[in-house]
């Protein structure tokens, strides 16, 4: 499936479902991926608007409105973000948004009384898409590199969402997963969601 076709599925999917943030986040990462970030960065702006404290997304949102050229509006957005993440004590995407406000010569927002890191009944394994922190899978949801791979950067909690997103890309798609082109679908969806790339993909299926 090219690209934009995915495009297409996922526009879909926020026409299904306009308020569900995932949806939009899920469009934003396609709109990157093809290089148009005018619309990503407003695809990242609609989750945010239904879902404040996903931090990632105004991370990607950010860094979308700084390829589109909106530098000012990228700024605005990443302040927020920045503090939004600190006071939810979600490093990670907060060290990116830093990163990004530096690269713009801005200077970093203060973050009064910040939180430790979030975590999910005291666990501490640190998601690599969310960045919080939450609990390790017991192990790889399926066998090969990429369930490897999931199993040793993304929390139960981000992929117990995946499958409850997972559920509605299969339903409002009308995926078959006995037919190897929808369960292919299904997989690149599930990639663009846990976020693994293309190219971290190949170098998964290579053995790299």
């Amino acid at each position: 499936m090219d690209i934009t076709q995915r495009i297409a599925q996922f526009e879909n999917m926020v026409q299904a479902d306009p308020n569900n943030d995932m949806a939009h986040f899920s469009l934003g990462r396609v709109y990157a991926e093809a290089g148009r970030w005018r619309e990503a960065g407003e695809a990242f702006l609609s989750c945010i608007a239904r879902n404040k404290d996903m931090s990632k997304a105004y991370e990607l949102a950010g860094n979308a409105l700084i390829q589109a050229g909106d530098k000012a509006k990228a700024a605005e957005v990443l302040r927020v973000g920045y503090k939004s993440a600190g006071e939810r004590g979600d490093r990670m995407p907060q060290r990116a948004m830093g990163d990004l406000l530096t690269k713009l010569g801005e200077a970093l927002p203060k973050v009064e009384g910040g939180a430790a890191p979030a975590a999910v009944d005291g666990g501490t394994f640190v998601c690599r898409q969310s960045g919080r922190a939450g609990h390790q899978m017991p192990r790889p949801p399926f066998k090969g590199p990429v369930g490897l791979w999931i199993h040793e950067n993304i929390s139960k909690e981000t992929f117990d969402t995946w499958i409850a997103q997972g559920t509605k890309v299969i339903n409002e798609l009308r995926l078959d997963l006995s037919r190897d082109e929808d369960a292919a679908s299904y997989d690149k969806h599930m990639r663009d969601f846990l976020g693994i790339d293309d190219d971290l993909f190949q170098k998964l299926s290579a053995g790299r």
